[in-house]
């Protein structure tokens, strides 16, 4: 059921926004160059790699992030709009419209078995730890979120966290810790 709820949602939800999608790749053009897309592989249910879609929010080139990430790339993120490609992804089977954030490949030996238990699910365009704080609770607190994410799940659960992400998006809260303009990299946890 949640497969067919996510093929139905993203199709029509990447057919309803296309407009918009057209209007944000000339602006990532304008404003941060080639290419309008950044792709990046990721793990996804039980570890298999993909590559995750989101719009461009930095410019390109080597250097600090808090310098190559410019007022657009902030709003693109404060909004959450630079993860609208990802619903091509859900289209595809690689992810979810709710489920654990997928994190960075580098991160999967450092999970214990517990945290490791977050691959048993489709990772999510959002997801229970995105609406109970995003990149503001430790590493430890997000990963037991999605750990409780995936122990009980349910459609109703799914339907209460895309509300809350609607109120998230609008209030542009959590997106980065203070100071900070990524998430701070997961160096790991104690093995358990």
């Amino acid at each position: 059921m949640k497969r067919v709820a996510d093929v139905f949602v993203s199709f029509f939800t990447l057919i309803l926004l296309s407009p918009v999608l057209l209007i944000l790749s000339v602006l990532v053009f304008i404003c941060l160059g080639k290419p309008i897309l950044f792709l990046q592989t990721r793990p996804g249910v039980r570890g298999k790699l993909f590559s995750v879609y989101k719009f461009r929010s930095m410019k390109a080139g080597a250097g600090d992030d808090s310098v190559r990430l410019t007022a657009f790339g902030k709003l693109l993120r404060r909004t959450s709009l630079d993860e609208l490609p990802q619903l091509w992804n859900v289209l595809c089977g690689d992810m979810s419209l709710v489920g654990p954030r997928p994190l960075l490949e580098q991160y999967l030996p450092l999970y214990n078995d517990r945290q490791a238990k977050r691959h048993d699910v489709r990772p999510g365009i959002t997801g229970w730890s995105q609406v109970n704080g995003r990149n503001l609770p430790s590493w430890e607190d997000r990963l037991e979120m999605d750990v409780w994410y995936v122990e009980h799940q349910s459609l109703g659960l799914d339907c209460l966290i895309i509300l809350k992400t609607v109120g998230k998006v609008f209030a542009g809260s959590g997106v980065s810790a203070d100071g900070q303009t990524t998430a701070e990299p997961f160096k790991g946890s104690p093995r358990k």
